[in-house]
């Protein structure tokens, strides 16, 4: 197939591009406006391929996603363009409804036309896969709020979970999930989504948790933890998800959502605390990187705890993640000791790690 990744040069994309080119035998047309968190050096590895093209379109401007669709006549678009940081969203909500919404409403629309035009045999295997966030169900009963009375297991997010976006990046996402059912239901495009839990790995912006995490800890910086750090969260490691992702691609029903979860619950406090053990393992110094670790004072409206029921995904499609939290993040870690001109790279761009999101 033709394959068109929209957001291919961010984190999650460029995993899943490198996946398509190293383990399928598909074409990837990566669209992507190139904000500062998208880097095409992520894309190094593969971008002499035959088969892949780079496009610097903004997913906003309809005539150039209108021009790429006709030029390059995709089989299959994967939608994963999206600012996608909370503390970033705090600062600056309208990059977030410029994107995610509007963004999302013109590549429908895009879609929809060059659908239409397709003959009945393209049409019967054309899809629009939609990536998006357990996020946009807001958030979850917490172990320490739990009754004595009360059962020891505690709810997960579903298929079917009700949407209660609590930032203006959730609720931006949570909209453009509105808005892909809509085109499937009213047009009948042909529309998937699926809602991931946090995703770690190479290749990761250092604005979110773990790779922010290793830098500062590597550069004898705090480790800054927002509140008491038990928000709990479910990792997924990045490639795992980008296996998941092709799967719901190829293989999922039209109409449906799958949830994508890496079945690792663990408190922020003790992710930050991990790292430290591996890096004083595999990188010692004069003290324990536990040392630097620093509580800050939480953000606003932060969701307290979020975790995935995956069992639709492995019962459909036969995915489950690889790698266990304690082999991925040794993995990431590894990676990121071994790449220091990236990271120095990225860092030398609009953000070195600074707190965002705090005033309001």
């Amino acid at each position: 197939m033709k394959i068109l990744v929209t957001g291919g040069a961010g984190f999650i994309g460029s995993a899943l591009i490198r996946h398509l080119i190293n383990e399928s035998s598909h074409t990837v047309v990566n669209v992507d406006k190139l904000t500062y968190a998208g880097n095409l050096e992520s894309l190094a590895a593969i971008s002499d391929s035959t088969r892949y093209v780079f496009e610097q379109v903004d997913i906003c401007h309809a005539g150039e996603i209108t021009r790429v669709l006709n030029q390059y006549q995709p089989d299959l678009i994967m939608h994963l363009a999206a600012e996608s940081h909370v503390d970033r969203s705090i600062d600056g909500p309208g990059d977030f409804m410029q994107t995610n919404i509007i963004g999302t409403y013109t590549l429908l629309e895009q879609a929809r036309m060059y659908y239409n035009a397709l003959d009945e045999s393209r049409k019967s295997h054309f899809r629009f896969h939609h990536i998006s966030t357990d996020e946009v169900y807001g958030d979850l009963p917490h172990p320490d709020d739990r009754h004595e009375d009360q059962s020891p297991s505690l709810p997960l997010f579903t298929e079917a979970t009700r949407y209660a976006p609590s930032s203006p990046y959730s609720a931006s996402k949570a909209s453009s999930d509105h808005l892909v059912r809509a085109w499937q239901r009213t047009y009948g495009l042909p529309t998937l989504i699926s809602n991931c839990s946090n995703n770690y790995g190479p290749y990761h912006f250092p604005e979110k948790l773990i790779p922010l995490v290793i830098l500062n800890a590597l550069e004898g910086k705090p480790l800054p933890i927002y509140g008491k750090g038990n928000q709990i969260r479910d990792w997924l490691y990045v490639d795992d998800h980008a296996r998941a992702l092709v799967l719901v691609a190829t293989m999922g029903k039209v109409g449906e959502t799958y949830n994508i979860g890496g079945h690792n619950e663990k408190q922020n406090i003790d992710v930050v605390k991990n790292i430290c053990t591996i890096l004083d393992a595999i990188k010692p110094k004069n003290r324990s990187y536990q040392q630097q670790i620093t509580l800050v004072t939480d953000r606003s409206g932060h969701d307290m705890r979020y975790a995935i029921d995956a069992s639709k995904i492995q019962k459909e499609l036969g995915w489950k993640p690889l790698e266990t939290f304690e082999t991925g993040l040794r993995k990431t870690i590894e990676w990121y000791l071994d790449n220091s001109a990236w990271c120095q790279h990225v860092q030398n761009g609009q953000y070195q790690g600074q707190r965002l999101g705090a005033n309001i």
